[in-house]
């Protein structure tokens, strides 16, 4: 079975991060390593993640690292340099897994063809869940590239999101050169479009949940008219740094 490298980016997550890693600690099996890289977290970011080392299996390396610089790329591809599984998976801080990821990435990269997976992300709060713009986020990985990379969308290419839970081969994620970390945003989709040139895109059969703070904080049509402006203007190709003024970090 492959080993795998579960790899968190934090920044100021005290109200998602110890149930994003509860679901770590009963995975049937385990993964090799959580790592855990704060970009400077002023709140008690790092105090949960130290307290949450105690409920891991003592065969779970878990490591936590400041690395200085914030920004997803820059913090995930640190996470990435540090790792040693054999698997890098991509996790988000505000998301929560099934106990049986292992066995599901494992399976599906048992296909050679496959170069990178993904989840169906449902987005959830205290009280709903938010059906249609999960529906339209699960519609998106695939009519996102049928729309702009038509050519490559018949030979693999999916558009997968960091919520999904992105999960690809250690070396196929060097080889591409990792995330941009020029990029404040849409730094999952480039990844994808990177390693398709090793295989196929696959979403994965299988749902993990994530936060709705952000439909919560916007509400849904301001949150669906940006998701939509954000997907087909950097599908056109347009700056990724002028997207990220639509897309405000909230926690």
């Amino acid at each position: 079975m492959l080993s795998i490298s579960i790899i968190i980016p934090t920044l100021n997550e005290a109200n998602s991060l110890e149930q994003t890693l509860r679901p770590l600690t009963v995975l049937n099996p385990p993964a090799k390593e959580v790592i855990i890289v704060d970009g400077g977290s002023t709140d008690e970011t790092i105090a949960i993640a130290k307290y949450c080392l105690h409920f891991f299996p003592l065969n779970v390396d878990v490591q936590i690292f400041e690395c200085g610089k914030k920004g997803r790329a820059i913090q995930m591809n640190y996470g990435a340099k540090v790792a040693s599984g054999d698997v890098l998976c991509f996790l988000h801080a505000d998301t929560q897994i099934p106990n049986d990821l292992v066995t599901v990435i494992d399976k599906t990269l048992a296909n050679s063809k496959v170069a990178c997976g993904g989840f169906i992300s449902l987005m959830t709060g205290s009280l709903t869940t938010r059906w249609s713009i999960s529906l339209h986020n699960y519609l998106k990985t695939y009519y996102a590239p049928l729309m702009f990379r038509p050519h490559l969308f018949f030979k693999g290419l999916r558009l997968l999101f960091g919520d999904q839970v992105m999960f690809c081969r250690r070396q196929d994620f060097f080889d591409c050169g990792g995330f941009d970390e020029s990029l404040p945003i849409m730094e999952d989709g480039d990844l994808c479009r990177k390693l398709h040139q090793k295989g196929e895109i696959r979403l994965v059969n299988r749902v993990v949940t994530s936060s709705d703070r952000r439909v919560a904080h916007w509400g849904f049509w301001k949150a669906t008219t940006i998701y939509l402006y954000i997907g087909i203007l950097w599908g056109f190709g347009v700056d990724a740094n002028y997207l990220k003024r639509f897309y405000q970090d909230i926690r």
